[in-house]
Parts: structure tokens; C-alpha cells; sequence
């Protein structure tokens, strides 16, 4: 299921056009929307917009083993991603937790959510990604915390 707090996860009750999650699985598990689009790229991370509407932004990214991204987070954005197919390894910078996630596991972000996310199995994985407001990344730098959790 969810690889989120009890409280994140949206009830059944809940429209799938609603939550990030939710649209991030339904989009998982109609490949015919996305599965013209993968590719992977052996120099880096692959990524490519599957759909965007004036609400959200969806991603499609593919990750060869090894492949990872900085230090980040989703500025004000919020949203959600879900496992489609392989492992990938998630250190949550302000918990300082490491999370291994896998296939049909999603996790959810809000403005302020930093981490770092890395494959780290033998296999290429694949997600998708759902972003409410603007894609932003900001790096963050090693040993700096994001403003939002400074102070």
C-alpha cells in the first residue's frame, strides 16, 4: 500500500481525481498513457511530462541503477509519486529516516518536504509523478537545511 503516515492516506470515499497519490496509481496502472514516452538514459535520470492541465503536472521518470537526484525539494509544490516498477531508496532529509520503497508504494510531498532519492537496486525502476503548482527543484547543499525548516 502506501509507504505514508495513516494520516496521509486518502479513504476509499475520497474522488481518485482528488488526491495526488491516487491519481499518481491510476496513472500507474493504465500504461497505455505513458509507455510510448520511457525511456532510459545510461548518462542520467530520465524525465518527461505526461500530461499537464492548469491544476497538475504529470511526470514520468526512469532510473537506471546507480541513478539519483541532489538534495532537493518541490518548493511550494505539493503532490505525490508512485513505484511503478523496480526499488528505489528515499532518505527524508528532515526526519532524517531512510526509506526503501518499492513497486506500487507511493509517497507524498508538500512545500518544505526535502529528500534525496537513489537506485540503489540491480534493476532500472520506473515512477510517476503528480505536482500541484509549479515542478521546482532547489538542490539544497550538503549539511544545509531547506529555509523552511531552518530556525
Amino acid at each position: 500500500m502506501f509507504a505514508v503516515p495513516a494520516n496521509t492516506i486518502p479513504s476509499a470515499s475520497v474522488a481518485p481525481t482528488v488526491h495526488p497519490a491516487l491519481i499518481a496509481r491510476a496513472y500507474a496502472a493504465d500504461r497505455a498513457k505513458w509507455a510510448h514516452l520511457l525511456r532510459y538514459d545510461p548518462d542520467e535520470r530520465f524525465a518527461v511530462l505526461v500530461e499537464s492541465t492548469g491544476e497538475q503536472e504529470i511526470w514520468l521518470m526512469s532510473w537506471l541503477p546507480g541513478q539519483e537526484t541532489d538534495r532537493h525539494d518541490h518548493g511550494n509544490a505539493t503532490g505525490a509519486f508512485t513505484i511503478v516498477s523496480g526499488t528505489l531508496t528515499e532518505h527524508v532529509l528532515h526526519r532524517g529516516v531512510t526509506l526503501a520503497l518499492s513497486s506500487g508504494q507511493s509517497r507524498v510531498f508538500g512545500p518544505g518536504y526535502a529528500h534525496h532519492v537513489r537506485n540503489d537496486g540491480p534493476d532500472p525502476a520506473v515512477t510517476l509523478h503528480v505536482y500541484r503548482a509549479a515542478r521546482t527543484m532547489r538542490v539544497i547543499p550538503t549539511g544545509d537545511r531547506p529555509a523552511s525548516l531552518a530556525g
